[in-house]
């Protein structure tokens, strides 16, 4: 499947635990718009996919790039890593990590920490 079914499904899933809405964004900028169960905006998200499952997706990593994109929005930002068994996602404001740079790019890497949700598929 590729990356952007998985992320389509990270969405569809973070949206239901709300009756809430989506909508993809353009390329160049964060990934989703989310909507409450009454059509309102309520928050920006951006999805990384992550090729393990929740329990050994850890140190999660996410550019930092993209981390700065959502935060931009304002409202609401959340960053979500699709796992092969569900979703583990936090407000960047909320989290605390470390920035090192990998492959000629500043990344951030978050360790397993309270501030941190989970959404299983099952």
């Amino acid at each position: 499947m590729g990356n952007q079914k998985v992320k389509e499904l990270a969405i569809i899933k973070f949206v239901e635990r709300f009756k809430g809405s989506y909508k993809k964004i353009g390329p160049n900028d964060v990934d989703y718009r989310v909507f409450d169960s009454k059509n309102n905006l309520i928050a920006y998200a951006e999805v990384i996919v992550v090729n393990k499952t929740i329990n050994t997706a850890y140190p999660l990593e996410v550019k930092a790039n993209n981390v700065v994109r959502v935060c931009n929005k304002r409202l609401n930002p959340v960053v979500i890593w699709s796992c092969a068994d569900g979703l583990i996602y936090g407000k960047p404001n909320e989290i605390i990590g470390q920035v090192s740079w990998k492959d000629n790019e500043l990344v951030l890497t978050y360790p397993k920490q309270k501030s941190l949700r989970y959404i299983k598929y099952y």
